[in-house]
């Protein structure tokens, strides 16, 4: 989940900047026909630009985000035999998957956590936490580690970029229009765009961003089925399900950074209804039933 509200966050902070910024600049009046009514063509594609740019940028910075916050020690030369079998591990994984290798790396976290980031696949980054490779075994931890590059291996962040620029340009394009109804109907105004035109445009923007994150968190969902495939033929379906079965066991155990920050998919018992949708892992009992369907 880490990679994933990384992303996020720093998506939205883009486009945010960058829609005030071109509002304080006048450039909205690029998307007018007459200086009042908006041009939707026009409109489209400046949402499209933009749209697009805040998601490839916070996927060229991604690698550069996860360690900036999560104090990551990127295994240069490996100094205990915790590091050389990891580095020794990724390297055979990531020969198997048939990717460059990744930066491998250990962040400081009791709970056992893991993720992959980058923005293609040979240049990616891989990481455990402290927690998880002093009390798993090493079957378990290649699992996960052969699962987080599956999602390297099936390029997941440049597809989830692109997804979400185009989630990115249906939210600036409709929060636009909301923006100019409420500028227009509610306001009266028709003297160009006033600060109601750009407060509800923000607004909006913001809304229908959350709201349509529940996209993103669909995709990321399918996702995690397809990289639990691929760390079941790296290092095997027995392995992956134990892997699985040794996080939900540590479920509800306390832990040192925030619940916003688990990244390999600890999430407790099958949520249903609206909170399911904007759950970016599946539940882990759903992930151990599919492996277990594997004919692998």
């Amino acid at each position: 989940m880490m990679r994933i509200l990384l992303f996020l966050a720093t998506n939205l902070a883009v486009v945010l900047i960058a829609n005030i910024t071109l509002s304080l600049f006048g450039f909205n009046g690029f998307m007018t026909t007459n200086g009042i009514d908006l041009n939707l063509d026009q409109l489209l594609i400046f949402c499209a630009v933009f749209g697009f740019a805040g998601s490839l940028i916070s996927l060229f910075i991604s690698k550069w985000m996860a360690k900036m916050s999560t104090n990551i020690q990127v295994i240069n030369q490996p100094r205990t035999r915790h590091e050389q079998w990891l580095l020794q591990t990724a390297e055979q994984l990531s020969r198997e998957a048939g990717i460059k290798m990744p930066e491998v790396g250990i962040f400081p976290a009791y709970e056992a956590n893991a993720f992959a980031t980058g923005w293609n696949k040979n240049d990616a980054l891989v990481a455990v936490s402290q927690g998880m490779l002093e009390r798993f075994s090493y079957d378990e931890v290649k699992a996960v580690l052969a699962h987080e590059i599956g999602h390297v291996a099936n390029g997941d962040m440049v597809t989830l970029a692109l997804v979400q620029g185009v989630v990115n340009t249906f939210v600036m394009f409709f929060a636009r229009i909301v923006g100019n109804f409420v500028d227009k109907a509610l306001f009266k105004n028709e003297e160009g765009h006033g600060i109601a035109y750009f407060a509800a445009t923000v607004f909006a923007e913001v809304v229908l961003g959350f709201l349509a994150s529940a996209i993103t968190m669909w995709f990321s969902r399918r996702r995690e089925f397809r990289a639990d495939e691929v760390g079941a033929c790296l290092a095997g379906t027995r392995a992956m399900v134990a892997a699985l079965q040794h996080l939900r066991s540590e479920q509800g155990l306390p832990v040192s950074m925030p619940n916003s920050l688990i990244a390999f998919g600890i999430n407790s018992g099958i949520k249903q209804g609206f909170t399911r949708i904007f759950m970016s892992h599946p539940p882990l009992e759903e992930r151990i039933d599919a492996l277990r369907q594997l004919d692998l």
